[in-house]
């Protein structure tokens, strides 16, 4: 393998059952580099061997690798010195510092500039296999505690997926069927309709559930902020990068990407995605090299993107692109038997959240919710059941703890009068938001009493003119 060689597949497993390490040797001396390289290809760990330090900070900044073997003498440099570059570039790197001449004084050093251990040369196969096998556990030690992470971020109730209605059973079963490919999947609905739990679930039923899943939420950035949050920046690129900064599409190297709302995405970041799409390339912000990184990507957008390629608003190769799979995800309205069940299973896990004892429902209170249009589907419904919880003071939830319009207000069966005085679908709606503004403090306040983003509230409301 030639200096700079760019590989994928960083996640199959290798001859020696670890998973496979993705290592960077950096050595003057040839021979010492094709020793290592024989010892660990053939086990099917991905080597790249460089002869210096500036190859080394190529390689680097090029792709993302779990160990570099760094030679304490390389010519007229000091492996010392490149220890901390290398982990400005790249915090997650290990670094073990090699030496035929070692001493207490320069492994002190070495360990605290950041190297992860310090060996001596000559470094014998079984040396290597056991230092792998470390990184390899580290690696996925560092995984799971991730994973761990955003589990706890993010516990909250998902009984969605669990349905019976035609349309969301056909969602969930193709999101089942394609789970295992690597194909981009557009997750099209209505805010609030789970696009993301299903995102969610997609990556856990694929073979890329033990590597990270992240999530962009194009609509609450600027453009300059989501470049950056997308693919990185570099110390100095704009005013506040006071440190390089790892992209989530780096971070997400082998996982999954979710970019949510990806309609919202601005003219700029749009063919720098498509390139992405195309070709795994990116470039950090500030930093003109190239990078590569392994990600399968899964959009949402509760836009009609075909309108906004008409409109010339959102590129039609990006479109086409984002759109290999599409899944839809049906509205609450449009699936009123799951109600019953979705508020019962949030019920149970908001009162052992909030420590209290509670039931069930009366019968007019199921039948409220039955009875709501839930402009946030299930979002909103799950907001209606923990304010419930919160202000109940009895072991069985009543109307009187529901949100205004699933009990007796804007909804009241008995206030609506004949058919040809009913409101239409977008009059409720704007009446609810207008209702909710009113009795709420703030933008934030509503949003979340509505179960949608401040974003989608603030273009509902310039819709209606609020």
């Amino acid at each position: 393998m030639t200096e700079g060689t760019l590989s994928s597949d960083a996640t199959s497993p290798s001859e020696d059952g670890s998973e496979r390490v993705r290592v960077l040797i950096v050595d003057d001396e040839p021979l010492v580099r094709e020793s290592i390289e024989l010892c660990l290809a053939p086990l099917g760990h991905e080597v790249t061997p460089t002869g210096g330090a500036d190859h080394a900070r190529v390689a680097v900044a090029r792709k993302r690798f779990d160990l570099v073997l760094l030679d304490l003498r390389l010519n007229e440099h000091s492996g010392l010195d490149l220890i901390p570059e290398l982990l400005e570039a790249d915090p997650s790197l290990s670094i073990v510092l090699m030496t035929a001449y070692g001493s207490v004084e320069s492994a002190v050093e070495a360990m605290r500039r950041g190297a992860f251990d310090y060996i001596h040369k000559p470094i014998s196969p079984s040396e290597l296999r056991m230092l792998v096998g470390r990184i390899s556990e580290r690696r996925a030690l560092r995984q799971r505690l991730q994973v761990l992470e955003e589990t706890a971020r993010d516990a909250t109730p998902s009984p969605l997926l669990d349905s019976e209605h035609p349309a969301m059973a056909r969602a969930v079963a193709t999101a089942r069927d394609v789970a295992s490919t690597d194909a981009t999947v557009l997750i099209t609905g209505e805010s609030g309709t789970g696009k993301g739990v299903l995102a969610r679930a997609l990556h856990g039923w694929s073979a890329r559930a033990a590597r990270p899943f992240a999530v962009v939420n194009c609509p609450s950035l600027s453009a300059e902020l989501l470049r950056s949050e997308l693919f990185g920046h570099v110390k100095g690129s704009f005013t506040g990068a006071t440190e390089n900064k790892m992209g989530k599409i780096e971070f997400a190297d082998g996982g999954s990407l979710f970019l949510d709302e990806v309609g919202e995405l601005t003219p700029e970041i749009q063919p720098r995605l498509l390139r992405f799409l195309q070709d795994r390339e990116y470039e950090r912000v500030g930093d003109p090299q190239p990078r590569l990184a392994d990600v399968r990507l899964i959009a949402a957008t509760n836009a009609d993107l075909e309108k906004s390629v008409a409109a010339g608003d959102f590129r039609g190769d990006l479109y086409y692109r984002l759109n290999v799979i599409q899944i839809e995800m049906p509205p609450l309205r449009a699936r009123r038997n799951d109600i019953p069940v979705l508020a019962e299973s949030f019920l149970r896990f908001f009162s052992a959240r909030y420590g209290k004892q509670i039931e069930g429902f009366s019968d007019d209170a199921l039948t409220a919710l039955q009875d709501q249009p839930w402009p946030g589907n299930v979002r909103e419904l799950q907001n209606a059941v923990e304010r419930a919880v919160i202000l109940a003071r009895s072991p069985r939830i009543g109307t009187s703890v529901l949100p205004r319009g699933a009990g007796g207000g804007i909804l009241d069966r008995t206030g609506m009068g004949d058919a040809a005085d009913l409101p239409t679908l977008e009059g409720m709606e704007e009446r609810y938001i207008r209702h909710v503004l009113e009795v709420t403090g703030s933008i934030e306040e509503a949003s979340e009493v509505l179960g949608v983003a401040p974003s989608t509230l603030w273009r509902r409301r310039r819709k209606y003119g609020i």
